[in-house]
């Protein structure tokens, strides 16, 4: 009698009569969890339905940085792990006991036991059910479209520097291999351009690290307004950049890199501020895959050790391997 008294009092069997009630009892099973009990986890297949009794359960779903983010909680009378039986779906968050709890389970085999032995019943749960679902989307609509915006903003941010927009240092180590192996595969060129902004320590303390920033920024968007969306801009340290450039011969990269060079020379911004450091220029080192090298590491030296030689023989040039 307690059970079909609890049972009249939720919503999903509002429209159930007793006897319709007592046919739907034979098919949950009681279920006592103490606190911190895991229900079921994120991803996991579910093949069960709960009902709360007393107590309280939280569900929460894994952020992209690895933490969890507390989404709903079901108190007496709430549902839960409803998609384990409509869509056959794995489930979509983590949930588990906040303080000791008493549910009752329903397994899908006996939901659908009970829709064939009384299918108008378990039609005017599922109704009640799909009601209450559609109000829970609408309340954390917003919540998980904020959480997928997030989660996009984050991997971006997990690859991009965050002064100049292009991308860091861990994106283009896998880059590097993944542009090497798709060259190597296709029978295609890979030039690497190495480049050091000249003096940059000096342009700091002449002006301000704000202005050296600025200078950094100013020369990416040269390097934007000059390459093509499939060549890779990576800031690989403080002031220094490395691109790969697929499909460009050491010619063709050498091309490039010369228009790259005059372009930064010609930015105003240190000749506004009438210091003695006036221009801001680019050494440049090249070397390509497989004019020079057919190793990847060797090609890597090979460029370094080309930007070297330019600083050497006076900055503002741009050397090949």
């Amino acid at each position: 009698m307690r059970t079909l008294s609890f049972l009249k009092k939720i919503n999903i069997f509002s429209n159930l009569n007793t006897q319709e009630l007592t046919s739907i009892a034979h098919y949950l099973n009681p279920l006592k969890v103490p606190r911190n009990t895991v229900l079921c986890k994120e991803g996991d297949k579910g093949d069960e339905l709960f009902i709360v009794r007393k107590g309280t359960i939280a569900s929460a779903i894994k952020l992209p940085d690895g933490n969890q983010k507390q989404i709903a909680q079901f108190k007496g009378g709430n549902f839960f792990g409803e998609m384990a039986i409509f869509e056959n779906a794995p489930r979509s968050a983590t949930c588990f006991a906040v303080e000791k709890s008493e549910l009752f389970t329903m397994h899908k085999n006996e939901f659908y036991k009970a829709l064939e032995a009384h299918p108008e019943i378990a039609i005017s749960i599922m109704y009640k059910m799909l009601s209450i679902i559609s109000q829970r989307l609408r309340n954390t609509g917003t919540f998980l479209s904020d959480m997928v915006r997030w989660g996009n903003e984050a991997s971006k941010r997990a690859i991009t520097d965050e002064l100049t927009g292009v991308y860091n240092r861990r994106y283009l180590d896998t880059a590097l291999h993944d542009q090497f192996k798709s060259c190597l595969n296709l029978g295609r060129p890979l030039a690497i351009m190495m480049i050091d902004l000249d003096y940059f320590r000096e342009i700091n303390e002449q002006y301000s690290n704000e202005v050296g920033n600025k200078a950094l920024c100013e020369v990416t968007e040269v390097f934007k307004q000059l390459l093509t969306k499939k060549d890779v801009i990576a800031r690989y340290g403080g002031d220094e950049f490395t691109i790969l450039l697929p499909n460009k011969n050491l010619e063709q990269a050498a091309a490039l890199a010369e228009n790259v060079r005059k372009k930064v020379a010609e930015l105003t911004l240190l000749k506004e501020l009438n210091g003695a450091l006036s221009q801001i220029t680019l050494s440049v080192g090249i070397a390509c895959f497989p004019e020079n090298a057919k190793d990847l590491t060797a090609i890597k030296d090979m460029a370094d050790k080309a930007l070297y030689s330019a600083k050497e023989q006076g900055r503002n040039r741009v050397i090949t391997a």
